[in-house]
C-alpha cells in the first residue's frame, strides 16, 4: 500500500491500511491520485438517514441523497473496469408517525441513476436477532412488527462485472446429497411449465448456489474486538456489520490480491474480512473513537 502523508492517523497491516479522516478528503487527496482504476470492490454501509442526530453525524432528506451520491461519484474513478460497488443503507421511519420512510430506497435509486451505474442485483440482509424497532410502535403501541432486514444493492459501471458464484457455494441439503448419491431425479415438466431434464440437477457442482438473502446475526459476545474495547475502555461501535455480509461479497466479487475499499469503515469489519481472504484493503473512518477501537480487529 502507498502510505499517505503523516497528517492523518492511520494503522497498517500486512495487506491494508485504515485512515482516520473524512472520506471525502481521503478520496480526493490520497485515493484518486494513487489508486485510479485499481480498486476491485467498494463495500460500505454509510451512516443511516436517521431522524435523531448521532455522534458521527447524519443528514436526512434531499441533503442526505445529494451527499451520498456525491461521495459515490467521487469514488467512480477508483474502480477497475469490471469493479463493483456494494452499498447497504439501513431503514428509516418518518418522524413522529408509524410510517416507513422511502428515503433509503430513493437514495439507492439516485445513486444508480445519477452515477450512471448498473444495478446488478438486490440483496437482503436479514438479522433474526435484531432488537425490536421502532420501539414506540412495536413494543409500546403494538401497531407494527419488528424491522429485521435491510437492502444491499450491488452496482457496477459495467453490466458484466467480475463475479464468480462458485466462490460462495453453500453445502448441499440432505435431499440434494441423496439425489446425487442415487442419481434419481423427478425430471419432466412442472406446473410452472418449466421443463427439467435428467441432467439439469443430477451433477455435483461442489455445492448449492446461494440466494440473494444473507442471514446473519451480530451476537458474538466473545468477539476479540468487543473484549479488547471493553478492556481498554474504548467506545464500541453500535452498528457493527457481521462478518458474513462483507465476506460474502469479497468472495463473490474479488480474487486474492485485489483491492477492497470501505469508505465508512466503522469497526472495520470489511478490512478484517479482506485481510483474512488475502485481499489488499483500504478503510476510512471519520470518527476517532471508532477508528481507535477498530485496531483491535487486528491486535491481540
Amino acid at each position: 500500500m502507498i502510505n499517505p502523508k503523516n497528517k492523518w492517523r492511520r494503522y497498517n497491516t500486512p495487506l491494508g491500511i485504515c485512515i482516520n479522516e473524512k472520506c471525502e478528503t481521503v478520496i480526493s487527496e490520497y485515493l484518486v491520485p494513487n489508486y485510479q482504476g485499481q480498486i476491485q470492490l467498494i463495500f460500505t454501509s454509510p451512516p443511516f438517514p436517521l431522524n435523531r442526530a448521532k455522534k458521527y453525524g447524519n443528514l436526512n432528506g434531499d441533503e442526505y441523497k445529494k451527499w451520498l451520491c456525491d461521495v459515490v461519484k467521487s469514488m467512480l474513478p477508483l474502480l477497475t473496469e469490471d469493479g463493483s460497488i456494494v452499498i447497504e443503507i439501513g431503514n428509516a421511519w418518518n418522524y413522529g408517525e408509524p410510517t416507513f420512510s422511502t428515503l433509503p430506497m430513493e437514495t439507492l435509486l439516485s445513486i444508480k441513476n445519477e452515477c450512471g451505474l448498473s444495478l446488478c442485483q438486490e440483496f437482503i440482509y436479514y438479522n433474526p436477532a435484531r432488537l425490536p424497532s421502532p420501539i414506540q410502535y412495536v413494543n409500546i403501541d403494538r401497531t407494527r412488527v419488528k424491522d429485521s432486514f435491510t437492502r444491499v444493492w450491488w452496482f457496477s459501471r459495467s453490466a458484466t462485472p467480475k463475479a464468480n458464484n462458485r466462490n460462495v457455494l453453500k453445502q448441499y441439503s440432505k435431499q440434494m446429497k441423496k439425489l446425487l448419491e442415487t442419481g434419481q431425479y423427478n425430471a419432466g415438466e412442472r406446473p410452472s411449465e418449466h421443463s427439467i431434464s435428467e441432467t439439469a440437477f443430477n451433477h455435483n457442482n461442489g455445492g448449492a448456489i446461494p440466494s440473494n438473502v444473507i442471514i446473519a446475526s451480530n451476537t458474538n459476545s466473545r468477539d476479540p474486538y468487543l473484549l479488547r474495547c471493553k478492556e481498554k475502555g474504548m467506545k464500541i461501535h453500535p452498528a457493527r456489520m457481521p462478518f458474513e455480509v462483507p465476506r460474502f461479497f469479497i468472495n463473490l466479487l474479488t480474487d486474492e490480491d485485489d483491492i477492497v475499499m470501505d469508505c465508512f469503515a466503522g469497526s472495520n469489519t470489511t478490512g478484517y474480512c479482506a485481510e483474512k481472504a488475502k485481499r489488499r484493503w483500504i478503510s476510512v473512518e471519520a470518527d476517532k473513537e471508532y477508528y481507535m477501537g477498530s485496531k483491535y480487529r487486528f491486535v491481540r
